[in-house]
């Protein structure tokens, strides 16, 4: 059989879109040795990062010609068993659509994306969807937003938990900060990663990083941010720059994943203030680098965290400095959490969550006898 998947963020610092689908390949090449795989990427740079023996197909950066063009011929050229997409399928498409959406917050914040941008996500994924022969989610959150939201048959909606890559595991604090190729003071430091963008809410983490310093100013820790710039940067480093505390807080930019897990192990404590989430994966990379993890008690985050982090209220400043105090201050418990946080982690396989992709490739392609794992096809799935 020959399976085709959208690669196309793989190289576009798309965060959790080029993380997803550049290990789901990768772990293709492991676990399916015999069927053909066609990765279609937008950039030469994404070579590297698709297994070799897939064959690749080259599609524009530019959504509208990828969607409108370049996707229908290459499908109709290649004539898979189906097409893996996120979010969004091509206009037209002659084979079966399965489609991740991570999740719906594009309909239920669209304060946290450009007006254009949001108009355009509801549109798309409502029609992908519907046509979709199967929807893939990573959280039990994320599944029922969408069965409200689109209104599908609740075995349509299959839920897939991400997983974590090999790259993240525990280093010692001293080696790990000894490897940093960031620059930034050798000072203990807290860490939150995360595109600047609204829904991250790196404003609230300013802020409440400016109140421990003052109401605990024996505390030597600085703020260190990761993240790719978006049209929201701006307002986060002016809020930084106006910060009691400014020469404390520190951006990055966006990081590749060996520099990710050195600065996950270099740091005290991780931070993810995030008002909304599909699922959260830094959560459980930070886990993974063994570090104690504080995170919003929000949509899917305490289901992925599970009682391995300390929650908080991310509308509430009290409630994010109190968190971040408590396990500054308090070893017994921060130790706890990191020895909480490493079980965690290990829960999450990129390799299950692979081979659990591909019963449901060979399901919607018609051939679920074929698969390399034997796991019974969900009803859901329907054959075009």
């Amino acid at each position: 059989m020959r399976f085709s998947v959208d690669a196309h963020a793989i190289g576009q610092h798309l965060t959790g879109n080029e993380t997803y689908i550049r290990n789901l390949l990768n772990c293709f090449e492991v676990l399916d040795r015999e069927a053909d795989f066609v990765a279609y990427i937008s950039r030469e740079e994404a070579m590297a990062d698709v297994p070799q023996r897939f064959q690749k197909g080259r599609v524009s950066v530019n959504p509208f010609v990828r969607l409108g063009f370049d996707l229908p011929r290459r499908v109709a050229e290649d004539r898979p068993s189906l097409l893996h997409v996120q979010y969004t399928a091509p206009l037209t498409c002659s084979a079966p659509i399965v489609v991740s959406v991570h999740d719906v917050s594009f309909l239920e914040h669209p304060e946290y994306f450009t007006a254009f941008r949001a108009m355009q996500l509801r549109l798309t994924v409502r029609r992908t969807v519907k046509s979709a022969s199967c929807v893939l989610t990573p959280s039990e959150f994320s599944k029922k937003r969408i069965l409200d939201a689109y209104r599908l048959a609740d075995d349509k909606v299959v839920v897939l938990p991400n997983g974590v890559s090999s790259v993240f595991h525990p280093v010692a604090r001293e080696v790990a900060q000894r490897s940093m190729r960031t620059s930034l003071p050798r000072a203990p430091f807290i860490l939150t990663v995360g595109d600047l963008q609204p829904r991250k809410n790196h404003l609230g983490l300013i802020h409440a990083f400016g109140d421990l310093i003052q109401a605990h100013p024996q505390l030597p820790h600085h703020l260190l941010m990761v993240g790719k710039e978006t049209w929201h940067a701006p307002a986060v480093r002016a809020a930084a720059k106006k910060s009691r505390v400014a020469g404390r807080i520190h951006f990055t930019g966006f990081v590749d994943d060996e520099e990710l897990r050195r600065l996950y192990g270099a740091c005290d404590l991780f931070v993810y203030p995030s008002f909304y989430e599909g699922f959260g994966l830094p959560i459980l990379e930070a886990m993974a680098c063994g570090r104690a993890v504080a995170c919003s008690n929000t949509s899917a985050m305490p289901e992925v965290a599970d009682s391995a982090a300390l929650l908080f209220d991310p509308c509430s400043q009290r409630d994010l400095v109190f968190a971040m105090r408590d396990l500054l201050l308090n070893p017994e418990l921060r130790h706890r959490m990191e020895r909480l946080g490493v079980q965690r982690a290990a829960m999450f396989s990129w390799s299950s969550s692979a081979a659990k992709t591909l019963d449901l490739y060979y399901a919607v392609g018609g051939d679920a006898s074929k698969a390399p794992t034997a796991v019974r096809k969900p009803s859901s799935v329907v054959r075009r």
